[in-house]
């Protein structure tokens, strides 16, 4: 008993020194910033969740974006046993004792638990597994969040009997407002000091938070607590102390998740649409956010020939070329050779004739994998061979010149199809059109 009183006594004390963040975390939905559509009055969500009858779900979204704020929302608001584990310290054994836990409060208590998983996507397959016939039972309710994409992270039976919602990074003017009630707020905020942000200040930090509230939130208390304090007995936050505050930029980027191939997806794209400036602006949002040049040069090799192969025949040499520079210089200087050769496979001009012809010669070795060689086309090392037929009929092209030296390359099921189809840069095409005009 004392001790749950000692606890109690310095539970004022915990709240006023937990992080900022977790202080201006919104209580009610109202408070929840730029997801109105999700949440409103008027929402699927928000009504099921105040019927308290809520349903399983997935929430998908970058970080700082809400997930784990509406799991809180949803634990104040629910009648049911709320309870709350991460996939990344947790195993089958805590799953276990959470299913246990779940199955006796509805045995005895008749009150449903709902079960918060964030970091879903840390579970492997076994763990999804495993957690896949509570939840189809409605023994548990599962909210799972993660910044990944749940297609390729959540196993599709348990994707299938969850709802997908996706929370979209913080809007500029959604952070300007947070950080009014973190400077003004007296309770949960710094409205206890006088502080005064200068514009540029605060431009500078919303722009850096890249959509993320808790960046922002922690950014600016650090600010704060660091600030001088003028005779007036107030704090100035100016450009130079949030720059510092914030050190650098915080990149939303896992070299192993969705934005990773979301990023790399634009870079390739840019260069197809022979748009340099996309090319440049991409591969420098790869470089700084950590990607290794190794694999950027790998993909424009691959590039070279996929995309532009022979629109321009001297790509592939220097996409090689880039490639084993990389290799040898490394950063920071190779950027300024993947720099060089993105820009001009941008440039370059495009025909994809060779990759759709390897695509189309593929779906017919599939379907023809034990089609014979035409017995023309076959060399006759012995006697047998010759007298099976081998090599009879072949006519050596070097004696031969214009239609009097064709004859049948394929298998005879595949006789007249044709797989290489040239064809012209269509970038290029367009521009032509168009200045015609």
């Amino acid at each position: 008993m004392s001790d749950d009183l000692f606890s109690n006594a310095r539970e004022p004390e915990r709240k006023r020194s937990a992080p900022l963040a977790d202080r201006l975390r919104p209580r009610t939905f109202d408070e929840f910033l730029d997801h109105e559509a999700l949440v409103g009055p008027a929402s699927v969500l928000r009504q099921a969740i105040e019927n308290d009858e809520l349903y399983s779900m997935i929430l998908w979204g970058p970080p700082g974006s809400g997930k784990t704020t509406l799991a809180r929302l949803v634990a104040d608001k629910t009648k049911a046993v709320f309870m709350q584990i991460s996939a990344v310290t947790s195993g089958i054994d805590e799953l276990r004792k959470v299913v246990r836990q779940a199955e006796s409060d509805w045995k005895y208590d008749g009150r449903r638990t709902i079960l918060f998983v964030d970091e879903i996507h840390r579970w492997n397959k076994a763990q999804q597994d495993a957690f896949l016939p509570f939840v189809e039972t409605g023994t548990i309710v599962l909210i799972g969040a993660t910044t990944e994409n749940p297609s390729f992270e959540i196993i599709a039976p348990l994707l299938s009997r969850c709802q997908v919602y996706v929370l979209n990074r913080l809007s500029p003017e959604s952070l300007a407002k947070l950080a009014k009630v973190a400077l003004t707020d007296p309770e949960r905020g710094h409205g206890g000091r006088k502080t005064v942000i200068a514009p540029a200040a605060l431009d500078f930090l919303i722009g850096e938070s890249n959509g993320d509230a808790r960046a922002l939130l922690n950014a600016l208390d650090i600010a704060v607590k660091s600030a001088p304090i003028d005779k007036k007995n107030v704090r100035h936050l100016t450009l130079t102390l949030v720059e510092a505050a914030v050190q650098k930029r915080h990149m939303y980027f896992d070299k192993k998740g969705d934005e990773h191939y979301n990023v790399i997806s634009a870079f390739i794209k840019s260069m197809r649409g022979s748009d340099p400036d996309g090319a440049i602006y991409w591969l420098a949002r790869l470089l700084e956010s950590g990607e290794d040049p190794v694999f950027l040069a790998r993909r424009m090799v691959i590039f070279a020939s996929e995309d532009i192969s022979l629109g321009d025949a001297d790509a592939l040499t220097l996409a090689t070329a880039t490639f084993k520079a990389v290799t040898i210089i490394g950063l920071p200087e190779c950027a300024i050779n993947l720099a060089h050769c993105a820009i001009a496979l941008a440039l370059a001009p495009k025909n994809n004739s060779t990759y759709e012809a390897l695509n189309r010669a593929r779906e017919d070795v599939q379907r023809t994998l034990n089609e014979p060689v035409p017995l023309h086309l076959r060399n006759a090392p012995t006697r047998l061979m010759k007298d099976l037929g081998y090599h009879k009929g072949y006519k050596y092209s070097h004696d031969y010149s214009g239609e009097s030296g064709r004859q049948a390359y394929l298998p005879a099921k595949l006789s007249g199809r044709r797989y290489f189809i040239p064809r012209e840069d269509p970038v290029r095409t367009r521009k032509r059109k168009t200045s015609a005009r």
